[in-house]
């Protein structure tokens, strides 16, 4: 089964991609960590990829789509995949139908995950990430804080806040960013008949933890 998250920066796609990984056994997918870890190994992919992400723009096809074939040809794909982070643009996602239609498979969901624009700036600028890159559990200082102050429960590593969430400048060009080039994907695929939209917001009390057990349950 191939899954998409979709859905602007802070909307939880990686919280809920995460929980729906684990309870099916469907390896996850997150471009956003690759690069980072690239970033902070300064590889030739993630010099040339900081370049983009550090001033809130796409990182370039040429960049992105050979690292997601790669994977989606790789054994850790090989019970399905569940891409957070890609595709970003209408030509991202027609590159990726080209793919999959080359081995003989599609996209069979696109979960879209909507949240309220001032509660997705909050939550970025208050997001630590755990620093183990085998753990990389995601808190927030306010909503889900750690029980021991920049600790992450479950390994005991640092918590450390992502360079590109840091200024709410920064947080703003991304939004613009993703309201240009990628919110377009949410009628090309409604359109294609596999689009399932989310509201994960407090001001309705519901979060990424609920919105993943529904999607789990039909999954079933």
């Amino acid at each position: 089964m191939i899954i998409l998250m979709m859905g602007a920066q802070g909307t939880g796609k990686g919280t809920v991609a995460g929980l729906i990984s684990e309870s099916t056994g469907i390896m996850q997918l997150s471009t956003g960590d690759v690069f980072r870890k690239n970033i902070k190994e300064q590889t030739p992919l993630g010099v040339e990829a900081n370049k983009y992400i550090s001033k809130g723009e796409l990182v370039p096809d040429d960049i992105t789509v050979p690292m997601v074939v790669g994977f989606l040809d790789s054994d850790m794909a090989k019970n399905g995949v569940i891409l957070d982070g890609f595709p970003r643009t209408l030509e991202q996602a027609e590159k990726l139908d080209e793919i999959l239609a080359q081995r003989g498979k599609k996209v069979d969901l696109v979960v879209n995950l909507t949240t309220p624009r001032e509660e997705i700036i909050e939550r970025i600028l208050t997001r630590r990430v755990c620093s183990n890159q085998n753990c990389k559990t995601t808190y927030n200082i306010k909503l889900n804080p750690p029980k021991v102050e920049g600790i992450c429960d479950k390994c005991g590593a640092e918590l450390v806040q992502r360079e590109d969430d840091s200024s709410e400048e920064a947080v703003n060009k991304r939004l613009e960013t993703y309201e240009l080039k990628t919110a377009p994907l949410v009628e090309y695929y409604a359109k294609k008949g596999v689009l399932r939209n989310e509201e994960v917001s407090a001001r309705i009390n519901r979060m990424g933890k609920e919105v993943a057990q529904d999607i789990i349950k039909d999954l079933r």
